[in-house]
């Protein structure tokens, strides 16, 4: 499913497009920075009942989120260097034990989900829009 958005109430039509065809517990944001990864994530979790407050993990690398199916962990692996370092923060864990994680700059994990079902989700910031590719 492709995309375009122009202001930040369009966030809830992608939300509303992909929650039906979210079949996985794994999903992976892909993009630049300032791109929307944690907005989208605001909107997604609002939409999944979640009364919790939305931030980014940017620093904690993991927030931990309630919602009425499960827990929903949202990790930013932007600051981590290699797997070692994914694997110290017990990232298999969570991934067992979640209703949904939320991986935000995966690509130092991502062929380790080799043959597990997972969503990827990009998201370009072409500077007036965003233009967005979900799977």
């Amino acid at each position: 499913m492709n995309f375009n958005i122009n202001q930040i109430q369009d966030w809830q039509k992608v939300v509303d497009s992909i929650l039906p065809e979210l079949k996985h517990n794994i999903l992976l944001l892909k993009g630049n920075l300032g791109a929307g990864k944690t907005t989208f994530t605001q909107f997604l979790l609002k939409n999944l009942g979640s009364d919790d407050e939305i931030s980014s993990p940017t620093y904690s690398i993991v927030n931990e989120y309630n919602s009425p199916k499960g827990k929903i962990y949202h990790f930013d692996l932007y600051r981590l260097k290699n797997i070692d370092e994914v694997y110290d923060i017990g990232i298999e864990e969570y991934l067992d034990n979640a209703f949904l994680c939320i991986i935000e700059w995966p690509e130092v994990y991502e062929e380790e989900l080799y043959g597990l079902d997972y969503h990827s989700m990009s998201i370009s910031n072409t500077g007036e829009s965003r233009e967005i590719k979900f799977d």
